[in-house]
């Protein structure tokens, strides 16, 4: 992770969400590698984000270590959101950075009070917390209406960059409600198919159009 100071474009992106940056302090832009913890669950979260650019999966974590993706992704927007309207000291879930991930970070102790005060922010939040219920909830009832297949052909085309799916198997699986080696079978499959192909950092998208097709038909299924 590396910490800079905010340049006039990103003082200018402030204004746009209805934030005045001369009326808050302490703000600096943070910039993590692919795989690097942004925010983790349990831990205290001292600062609320507004995503420049990048990927970072959202997920919960299980006893046994393995992380459970809430069936969505960050590109952009605003992270640590529900904590702050909730008033929760800890995140609520990890947040990890799939690709190189930016954001400004704002820090709640010294501006929660102006933030709050701000309608345009305020709405917008409001919006993106509201946008993120509807696709956690599509995707925990797609684990009954879709097949195996689909849930997995759908999170590679989410969280794949540069055509390179390399995320951790084991969380993979639980995250789409599949036993590792039914998932591993299905990988297999695809890399029979020719739509995948295993490569050393992970699986190559061979086929981007059967991958589409063999997912699940939804306007949040994005790809990078």
């Amino acid at each position: 992770m590396r910490k800079s100071n905010l340049s006039t474009s990103h003082e200018d992106l402030l204004k746009k969400m209805g934030i005045n940056s001369n009326e808050l302090s302490s703000l600096f832009v943070l910039n993590y590698l692919p795989g690097e913890t942004i925010y983790q669950e349990g831990y205290p979260i001292t600062w609320l984000g507004i995503v420049l650019r990048g990927k970072a999966k959202v997920c919960c974590s299980s006893p046994n270590g393995n992380h459970l993706v809430l069936c969505y992704f960050v590109s952009s927007g605003i992270i640590g959101g529900i904590e702050m309207m909730s008033n929760t000291p800890n995140a609520t879930a990890s947040l990890i950075a799939l690709t190189e991930f930016e954001c400004i970070a704002i820090p709640f102790d010294s501006n929660i009070h102006v933030l709050k005060q701000s309608l345009i922010f305020i709405e917008q939040l409001c919006s993106q917390l509201s946008v993120n219920l509807v696709r956690s909830s599509s995707n925990f009832v797609s684990s009954s209406l879709y097949t195996g297949k689909q849930r997995l052909c759908s999170y590679i085309l989410e969280s794949s960059h540069k055509g390179i799916f390399s995320d951790v198997l084991t969380d993979v699986a639980s995250s789409i409600g599949l036993s590792y080696r039914h998932m591993f079978r299905i990988l297999s499959e695809l890399c029979h198919e020719k739509i995948l192909i295993k490569k050393e950092n992970g699986y190559l998208i061979n086929d981007l159009k059967q991958l589409k097709q063999n997912a699940i038909h939804s306007p949040n299924t994005q790809h990078t």
